[in-house]
């Protein structure tokens, strides 16, 4: 379920370059955003793709927002301001829940899905798509509960506890959300031990052991690369 904010925050943040959008691309938006009003309530395997179970995964919910937020920003160049009010109302549905059933008082965070005590990095997500500021209490408490209980050492974070190496995105966005909470000088040195992950050729897997350096799973992995050129690009904005 992710992946329909995934696409609708593409298409807006290059609505400038896109220009004027062909009926079928107009289509196809308006039709993910329909299907994020409709389906956010059903469970999904989530970002990781877990193969156990589908479960109410935060990250898919929150996305499922992002979904409808940036439709409703776009429902000008889309042809479809007769569906505003449907999908603002459907988006604050999507937020309502997250905020009232995402947060664990048990691990004094917001976690990995619905009724859940597992902490799960893909929620550093939620200030880095606007859902919530990272000054926020509740979202401070989590970055910091995340750093504590995911970390790997050596700059790197796993997804989940149990996991043994440090996946590289969810590395990078812990960057951006240090970046937000205003701890900049922090930031620039997990940043700087992160690019140690990477070949003579500048390129990163998909996850590294932190002991040693090897890289482990996809590689090139364009994930790790998505999140280490936000979180340069995060850091070089907060130093202007």
């Amino acid at each position: 379920m992710d992946v329909l904010g995934e696409v609708l925050d593409g298409a807006y943040e290059l609505r400038e370059q896109l220009g004027e959008l062909d009926e079928n691309i107009r289509a196809l938006l308006v039709t993910l955003a329909d299907r994020a009003a409709e389906g956010w309530q059903e469970d999904d395997a989530g970002m990781w793709e877990a193969r156990d179970e589908e479960r109410p995964y935060l990250s898919s919910k929150v996305m499922c927002w992002v979904a409808l937020d940036r439709a409703i920003k776009l429902a000008g160049k889309l042809g479809a301001e007769g569906r505003i009010g449907h999908w603002r109302r459907a988006r604050d549905e999507v937020r309502a829940a997250v905020l009232e059933r995402g947060w664990c008082e048990e691990a004094g965070a917001y976690t990995g899905a619905f009724g859940s005590t597992h902490l799960d990095a893909s929620v550093l997500l939620l200030p880095l798509v606007g859902f919530l500021p990272a000054t926020d209490e509740r979202m401070r408490a989590t970055i910091f509960a995340v750093e504590r209980e995911l970390g790997a050492g050596g700059g790197l974070l796993k997804r989940w506890k149990g996991e043994e190496n440090g996946f590289l995105i969810v590395s990078f966005w812990m960057v951006e959300c240090l970046v937000l909470l205003g701890e900049t000088e922090k930031a620039e040195r997990r940043f700087e031990e992160l690019l140690r992950y990477s070949n003579e050729l500048g390129l990163m897997a998909e996850m590294a052991e932190p002991e040693g350096g090897r890289l482990l799973g996809n590689f090139p992995q364009a994930f790790s690369h998505v999140g280490l050129i936000n979180a340069a690009w995060r850091l070089s904005q907060a130093r202007r």
